[in-house]
Formats: C-alpha cells, sequence, structure tokens
C-alpha cells in the first residue's frame, strides 16, 4: 500500500457547504485529494460541486421517517464500503464501519442531560424530553453510537470537551486511540479588518457609530441561548443592539421582544452568506449555549478579532480567557454585566493560535500517514 497514493473514503449524510461539520467534512475531502490520494466522498445526497480530484458516491436515503432514513443510509455506506475496498475510511456521521472516527456533537446521553436546560422546568421540559425518548431516531443513534465506540480504531474529538463527554458516555473509550483535533477557521476568509474597513461595514449594514452590536448564530434558537441573551439585552442601555444570524421561526423570539420592549433593538437575519462580514461589524460576539460541542462561530469570530464570550459549555471556549467564558446561560443578569463590561474593553486584534493545540487540516493529513503505514506494517 503506497501512503502517498491510498484509496481513502469520507462518509457523511450530506455533501454541502452549509454546516460547521458539512464545511469540514468538504475540506478534508480536497485535502486527501490534494495530498495524492483517491477520494471517495460517500453521502445520501449532493448539494455542492465536489472538490477537485473527489469522486461522489450517492446512496439516497429512503423511507418516510428519520429513523429509516438513518437507517437506510448507514446500511447503504456500510455496502458502499465493502464494495469499495478502501484503504482507510473517515466516518463523519452515523456510519458502522471506519476506521477514524470524527465526534463532531458527543454522545446522545450527555446531550439530553445538558441540553434540557435550555428548555423552561415543568410541561416544557417534560414534554421535550419526552419526545426525544419515545423517538425510535433517537435509540437508533445511540445504538450506532455505541457500535462505533466498540469498532472505530481510532477516535477524533473535536474538542477536548467532547472527549470529556464521550469517556464519560463509554468508559471503555480510556483504553483506546482517542485524540482531540479542533477545528479551525478559514484564515483566507475570517480574517481581521482595520478600523476605517470596519466603518464602511456598519455603515453599509446601516448601524449608527454610537450603536453596541451584540452578534450571535444560532440554527436552534433554544438550545444556543437566545431567550436569556433576549433578556439580557433588556438590562442593557439602549445603544446595545442584538444581531441574530441563522435560525428559523424566529416568531417567538420576536414576540418575547416585543414583551421585553427591545424589538426594535434585535435583528433575526436568517442565513447570512457574508460571516466574516457579520463578526466584523460585531462588538460582542457572544454564544450563550447549552450545549456546543466546538462552535465553529466563535471560532470565526475570533479570527475576525471580535471580542467573544461564551458559556462553558462550548468546547471552543477553551480558546478564551476565562474571565470571557460564564458558567450559567440561563442568568441573564450576569450575562448582562458581562456584555456591558467587556464592550467597553479594547478589541482583541487578530487572534494567535497555541501552537501547542492540533488543529485545521494538517493533523488529518498527518493521522492518515500515520493509520495507512500501520496498516502497511501489519501487512507485511
Amino acid at each position: 500500500m503506497s501512503v502517498a497514493n491510498a484509496r481513502l473514503a469520507v462518509v457523511m449524510p450530506r455533501m454541502s457547504s452549509y454546516g460547521g461539520a458539512e464545511g469540514f467534512g468538504l475540506r478534508l475531502a480536497g485535502a486527501l485529494a490534494g495530498a495524492g490520494h483517491a477520494v471517495d466522498f460517500i453521502c445520501a445526497r449532493q448539494e455542492v460541486e465536489a472538490p477537485q480530484g473527489v469522486r461522489v458516491i450517492r446512496v439516497g436515503r429512503f423511507g418516510p421517517f428519520k429513523a429509516l432514513k438513518t437507517l437506510w443510509f448507514t446500511l447503504a455506506a456500510g455496502a458502499a464500503i465493502r464494495r469499495g475496498r478502501y484503504d482507510l475510511v473517515f466516518g463523519l456521521g452515523k456510519t458502522l464501519s471506519q476506521d477514524i472516527l470524527r465526534i463532531g456533537g458527543g454522545p446522545l446521553p450527555v446531550f439530553w442531560r445538558l441540553s434540557k436546560l435550555a428548555w423552561r422546568p415543568g410541561w416544557p421540559r417534560t414534554m421535550k424530553m419526552l419526545r426525544r425518548r419515545l423517538s425510535p431516531a433517537n435509540w437508533l443513534s445511540m445504538a450506532i453510537e455505541a457500535r462505533q465506540a466498540r469498532s472505530a480504531r481510532v477516535v477524533v474529538c473535536v474538542s477536548t470537551l467532547v472527549r470529556d463527554w464521550l469517556l464519560e458516555a463509554h468508559p471503555e473509550l480510556a483504553r483506546s486511540d482517542v485524540r482531540v483535533i479542533y477545528n479551525r477557521p478559514d484564515l483566507s476568509r475570517f480574517h481581521v479588518l482595520d478600523e476605517e474597513g470596519r466603518a464602511r461595514l456598519r455603515a453599509r449594514e446601516g448601524l449608527e457609530p454610537e450603536q453596541v452590536v451584540i452578534a450571535t448564530a444560532a440554527t436552534n434558537f433554544a438550545l444556543k441561548g437566545i431567550a436569556p441573551l433576549l433578556r439580557a439585552l433588556a438590562l442593557l442601555p439602549e445603544r446595545f443592539v442584538l444581531r441574530v444570524a441563522g435560525g428559523r421561526g424566529a416568531g417567538h423570539y420576536l414576540q418575547l421582544a416585543r414583551e421585553l420592549g427591545v424589538e426594535d433593538r434585535v435583528r433575526f437575519l436568517g442565513r447570512v452568506e457574508d460571516m466574516p462580514g457579520f463578526y466584523n461589524a460585531a462588538d460582542v460576539f457572544c454564544l450563550a449555549t447549552y450545549y456546543d460541542a466546538c462552535s465553529n462561530a466563535v471560532l470565526e469570530a475570533l479570527a475576525c478579532g471580535c471580542r467573544t464570550v461564551s458559556s462553558r459549555f462550548n468546547g471552543s471556549a477553551a480558546f478564551l480567557p476565562s474571565d470571557k467564558v460564564f458558567d450559567d446561560p440561563g442568568d441573564h443578569a450576569a450575562l448582562a454585566r458581562l456584555l456591558e463590561r467587556v464592550a467597553g474593553e479594547p478589541r482583541p486584534g487578530e487572534f494567535v493560535w497555541p501552537d501547542d493545540v492540533a488543529c485545521g487540516l494538517d493533523p488529518y493529513l498527518a493521522l492518515t500517514d500515520e493509520c495507512l503505514r500501520g496498516k502497511s506494517q501489519q501487512g507485511a
């Protein structure tokens, strides 16, 4: 087997540029192909053009229910892997046959335990947990997670926090090869603008010079703490405004903003194409999340030189000073005090990535070579 020209597969349900895991899958496949490997991308559906040198194998995802769609993809992807006779397989989703398993989310039981705090105690929380526990798709996911924990040769977690969560849920993995490789933004896109550039950007966005812009990004508004962030905004001076990128179904939160008297200080932007501009226009980026494996948004905001705060339930909070990490996303009064303090501090400037922390794609390329050499030695 040639380490420099191996047959590799990257497996995940969706080939897309939208979404943190999906974007990583595209970049990984492109980097592996760029390193001289023959790369197949096995997916249920393809939404974007494949990177140069990457062949797409679409297996579909059929069935009327989520559980059936997940099961179909898991089995069909496994069959494609067996047919492909690959030298190395990267599993980035609900897969059963992989050499390197990347954990980009975290174990479901831990997610349930932490994320339930995003819903109000009593009936809302009880019903949310009941729906989760009655979902066949969730039980299938837990079964797949347990099988993955037993079968993967190497497990890569996207943060030390995810590694800790994984070992909590699967203590048997303490004897396995579990590594941590953080995400790293595309620094050609996410970088610091000078003050003149920021001023032009804010003017284009209709932001006044005296306004203090709090920014956040979320797909799941409840999980990412939009409600406590709105309540914190209501305690801040009038010059503070909130901009929310991503998500859908903002009606409930617009109603809450009206009840709090801050509707005219909040903008739900939906999908934002120019995320570097979004971060550079902000004064503070805040992620009041109840659960986040390793928020790309926090890393991107740091790369853009934005003041950034996060709850401790986020893997990428490891890159923040301790005084920028808060314990309770639901404590909106403490959050308001933190935002007001941080907004008065100097902008941090360009973020310096620690040399002793594995992040980005290079460690995956090195891991690929390591695993291929190991397989070659076993076959000798």
